[in-house]
């Protein structure tokens, strides 16, 4: 007889394979900047390839709605596990295949092709990773744990760029740099293959989630859950898409943004801004953990409202201390924001599948954060950086920042708290009214 494994092991597993979906995207992102504009984009000038390099990386972003809409249409139909297999499976197979392409020296222009597509499949894989993580994490977890165990999820996001960022730092201490252009730029990528076998161990040994099988019991099973979800639940896609902007607004600004600002407007060298991104992680995976917990007691919708109203105040006082250009004044802004986006993912995770019903909900939250993750992660970037160069300050970029955290703030307060806090009545009898006054 099996033991059917508890939640925080669920979380766990959750935890895990997030990680490695996020390890993967990212070391394409490492690996553009130190590697492929040269490798598979030589026909370009130095800048052209660069801009080529970044545009291959950019599809990893459009193709991530694509992966949420056939994730979400099959996770609502057959089940989150299966769903949360393919989503790792598809991006491990994409990164292995990278490590392993001829380069434009080798066969020419298939080369920056091929290195497009499988970018696309990436895209693909990551854009069903959220949803399906962070719903096994949620519907397995006891009603006044939602939000703890919700968070694994979200953690897995910066300890996988922790990861690729260690990764990429030992490959430029151990090998020069003709070395890492000629072959050693692979070994993070062929690395992929062995993490994928660990978390497909991992994720085979969880079970379906218990209110994915009353309703599949119920037939209770949407036929197009993406038509279905966008007929029951408008506002709550509304809502949720513009509650999910400052998460990832956030997260771009602290580990990309801030990143480019360091180097560029305070000359401080790229190791010191990397060290200092790789330093912040491990405080941000604790404060988040710590948030998803004082969001079970203290009430998801408080905490949200709370972490992204600091946020939208909290940037101003960080560009003053980052912008003295001491490595400590530098850590201690990024470390004040980085707890404000704590606070804020502690609780979304949690908010955004209590807002729909069990038949539509892996469509409608991996829907509501993609749409978050374009804009912030997408769109934001470039108005930050378009509003520096037109004004000449870093007032601009904090004010545009706080506006989109405010926005967010903004959209969770007509949710009604009973949904979303400790508690919380089951969706499919309130979901029609989630958005009532309260």
């Amino acid at each position: 007889m099996t033991t059917k494994p508890g939640p925080g092991r669920i979380a766990l597993a959750s935890y895990i394979g997030s990680v490695i979906e996020w390890y993967d995207f990212n070391i394409y992102g490492l690996a553009t900047a130190l590697v492929f504009s040269k490798q598979f984009f030589p026909s370009f000038s130095e800048a052209g390839g660069t801009l080529a390099a970044l545009a291959a990386f950019a599809v990893g972003f459009v193709a991530r709605p694509v992966g949420a809409l056939i994730s979400g249409h099959f996770g609502d139909r057959v089940g989150r596990k299966a769903m949360l297999v393919a989503s790792l499976l598809t991006m491990g197979v994409a990164t292995t295949l990278i490590g392993l392409l001829p380069t434009y020296a080798a066969i020419g222009v298939w080369a920056p092709i091929l290195l497009v597509v499988l970018r696309l499949v990436q895209g693909i894989g990551v854009g069903g990773e959220w949803g399906g993580a962070a719903l096994m994490a949620v519907e397995h977890a006891p009603p006044n744990r939602r939000a703890l165990y919700g968070a694994f999820p979200q953690i897995g996001i910066p300890s996988g760029i922790l990861v690729s960022q260690l990764a990429f730092l030992l490959l430029t201490q151990v090998f020069s740099d003709d070395t890492l252009q000629s072959w050693a730029w692979r070994l993070p990528f062929l690395f992929s293959g062995v993490l994928i076998v660990v978390g497909l161990i991992v994720r085979a040994s969880i079970t379906e989630t218990e209110e994915f099988e009353r309703a599949r019991e119920a037939r209770d099973i949407a036929r197009l859950p993406l038509v279905e979800v966008f007929r029951r639940s408008p506002l709550q896609l509304f809502a949720g898409s513009l509650l999910s902007f400052a998460g990832p607004t956030l997260g771009t600004f602290l580990s990309v943004y801030m990143v480019s600002y360091g180097t560029k407007q305070l000359h401080l060298s790229s190791g010191t801004m990397l060290w200092i991104t790789v330093v912040l992680s491990l405080p941000w995976i604790a404060m988040m953990l710590f948030a998803g917990r004082a969001a079970d007691r203290f009430g998801r919708k408080r905490m949200f409202v709370i972490g992204s109203g600091l946020a939208a105040v909290a940037v101003f006082p960080m560009f003053l201390m980052v912008n003295t250009a001491a490595v400590p004044l530098v850590f201690a802004g990024l470390l004040l924001m980085t707890a404000a986006n704590s606070v804020i993912n502690g609780a979304q995770p949690a908010m955004l599948t209590q807002m729909f019903p069990a038949s539509v909900r892996y469509s409608g939250a991996s829907i509501c954060f993609q749409v978050g993750s374009i804009v912030g992660g997408g769109i934001v970037p470039l108005v930050a950086a378009s509003s520096y160069a037109r004004f000449g300050t870093s007032t601009a970029v904090a004010i545009v920042i706080g506006v989109v955290c405010l926005v967010s703030m903004l959209a969770v307060l007509p949710v009604r708290r009973e949904l979303l806090d400790v508690g919380a009545p089951s969706p499919q009898r309130t979901v029609d009214h989630s958005l009532s006054e309260q």
